[in-house]
Parts: C-alpha cells; structure tokens; sequence
C-alpha cells in the first residue's frame, strides 16, 4: 500500500554527488541539510530519506531542497539502492507481509492512562471515555445507538 514516488537520478557535479528529482515536493520552500543520522530527527519527508540513505551506509551527507535530493557518496560506494530508498519512501506495506495478529497489536500499544480532571475543574471522564471530548458528544453517541438497536 502507499504509493510510489517517480524518481529520476541525475548525475552530479563530482563523481562522488548522486542526485535524485521526484515528483513530489519534499521540503516545500526549504533547504533541509543532514551530516548524520543523528540530525535527521522527525517524521518530515526529508529526515526519513536522510535517515534512510545514512542506514544504507552508503552516503556521508545529504541535502534536499523542494522535490531534489543531493547526496555525497562515501569513498568507495556505490550508489546502488539509493533511488528505491526515494521510490519506496510513501510505500508502507509491501508485498509478502504478514500484517499482526490483534494480539500483537494490543501488546504493543501502552498501558491506558488513567483520565486526569477537566481544565474547568469537572469531575473526571467516565471510565473508557477520552477526557478531550466534551460529554454530550458521548452522550449523543450513546442516544444514537439506543434509537438504532430499537429499529
């Protein structure tokens, strides 16, 4: 699932930079520049192929501005799994997964929190209600519900 994104590789001004253009915009108007892993925080377009290209051990830095990625190969690297990194960046499953039981789901997820008290100083949410929704909404919910099981 995901779509792919249509990259073009391009040379670039030494034999050691690869460049890639895409057909999506990954940065809108900015310059986003990574020397490691490290700086390549977040869940922006950018940081994820950055991140990405550093894991491939592969590159030394990249730079991506609006739908262009620049990266600097390391000495002795190939640039061979680079452009499916930028193909495969919105693709999140891929054929031949096994999607997780519920039961793995459920384990994975934290421990429910218990509610804390309104900001106006009301009583907590009732038990599996979420305190960030207004109770009418709830309530309304619940009305709705009795109308259809009556039917």
């Amino acid at each position: 699932m995901g779509q792919l994104v249509a990259v073009e590789q391009k040379a670039g001004g030494a034999s050691t930079i690869v460049r890639f253009e895409t057909n999506r915009s990954l940065t809108g108007m900015g310059h986003e520049r990574f020397t490691s892993a490290a700086e390549a925080k977040g869940p922006r377009p950018a940081a994820v192929i950055a991140r990405r290209f550093f894991e491939a051990g592969h590159v030394s830095w990249v730079h991506v501005y609006g739908n262009c990625i620049t990266a600097s190969l390391e000495a002795g690297a190939s640039q061979a799994g680079l452009n499916e990194i930028v193909r495969d960046l919105y693709q999140y499953w891929k054929p031949g997964m096994v999607p997780p039981t519920l039961e793995e789901l459920l384990a994975s997820m934290p421990a429910e929190a218990t509610p804390a008290a309104s900001s106006s100083g009301d009583a907590a949410a009732p038990a599996g209600e979420d305190p960030r929704i207004p109770p009418h909404l709830f309530e309304r919910s619940r009305n709705a519900r009795a109308r259809l099981a009556a039917k």
